[in-house]
């Protein structure tokens, strides 16, 4: 029998991604990914998978999902949620877990990842990963392109999402110590690259301005609600290739910054981009956050992105053992010999 996860209610938009696919945006394929890599990174880390193994992004409500499997281990990291785990499906109580750690599941047990709060999205890795072909080296879904992750499409009810490995490891759990995600007050960006579309006193009221994460917001980008930005040169450029982080400026003069699932090339003026470093927060924000903006140079975004890279390559020392309630280790004494023999000393 082939083990899976089986999907009861996939939340609002839960979707398998990785880090995404790269090499083929002069194809127009987008390139996808985890809107939060580092939160992805940390899931994979718990349960021991290489940092882009596919996993599950849970935006705003988390899926309820059944263990097909002798064994699982699960891990989940993210804004917070109220996780429950079930024994069956006659369980109406269930335990209830934090993210930010890993867990060893059985089969039939039920998984339930309640409304997100203090952030946008969850991620929640399985050991070993999805048994799923990757397509052009990506098992990221692509639900605009249909292709990559499970049918090309976010989880519906029903699906059986099947997984490499038969059982887990026989290992400690762990969780997460000393990772903060929670977003900052400003994110940095560098100019441009039409940042000659706008005023010398348009761009520092855009600086000045604080924005609110407006409700048409998705997976391609955040749509930005506040002051609106004035063109001194139009709103209409002739299309150009667009970056992840990208800021345009539509003829409304509400910015959008591109996300993970932008398309390749756009015509509205970009007053700026988001530097990579500060790409994964955004990705967390949720609809209602307030959000500004502080100017970079491309010296100070390149030390950033080092700066990330390296805290990335750090995770597993944020790895922490799980220690078991003492009862349990009480038990498991119980079970042991610890002695080879008893002597009388009267005697």
């Amino acid at each position: 029998m082939t083990p899976a996860l089986g999907i009861i209610s996939p939340g609002l938009s839960t979707s398998i991604q990785d880090l995404g696919r790269t090499g083929f945006q002069r194809l127009g394929v987008s390139l996808g990914g985890a809107l939060d890599p580092v939160s992805l990174r940390a899931a994979n880390a718990l349960v021991g998978n290489p940092g882009n193994t596919g996993a599950l992004e849970a935006l705003y409500t988390g899926p309820t999902f059944a263990i097909d499997a002798e064994d699982a281990r699960l891990s989940f990291v993210g804004a917070d949620a109220a996780i429950k785990i079930f024994a069956d499906a006659e369980d109406h109580s269930g335990e209830t877990i934090a993210p930010m750690r890993s867990i060893h599941v059985r089969r039939g047990q039920i998984i339930h990842v309640g409304s997100l709060k203090h952030g946008a999205t969850l991620y929640v890795a399985v050991e070993g990963g999805f048994d799923i072909e990757p397509v052009l080296g990506s098992v990221s879904t692509d639900s605009r392109g249909r292709i990559g992750g499970w049918r090309g499409r976010p989880l519906t009810n029903g699906d059986v999402l099947p997984l490499r490995r038969l059982a887990a490891s026989n290992r400690e759990e762990y969780r997460i110590d000393g990772m903060d995600l929670t977003a900052p007050s400003f994110i940095r960006v560098v100019l441009g690259p039409q940042s000659d579309y706008f005023s010398n006193d348009e761009i520092v009221r855009f600086f000045a301005g604080r924005y609110i994460v407006g409700a048409g917001s998705n997976r391609m980008g955040l749509c930005l609600e506040g002051r609106p930005i004035q063109h001194q040169r139009g709103f209409n450029i002739v299309s150009d290739a667009v970056a992840t982080g990208s800021i345009q400026v539509p003829g409304n003069g509400q910015p959008i910054v591109l996300l993970a699932d932008h398309q390749t090339t756009g015509g509205y003026p970009k007053i700026a981009t988001v530097i990579s470093a500060d790409l994964p927060a955004m990705g967390r924000l949720p609809i209602g956050a307030q959000v500004s903006f502080v100017p970079c140079t491309l010296d100070e975004a390149t030390a950033a992105r080092r700066e990330l890279a390296a805290a990335l390559d750090d995770i597993g020392d944020k790895l922490v053992p799980i220690l078991p309630p003492a009862a349990a280790v009480g038990s498991r004494l119980q079970e042991c010999n610890l002695i080879s023999g008893v002597h009388n000393a009267a005697a």
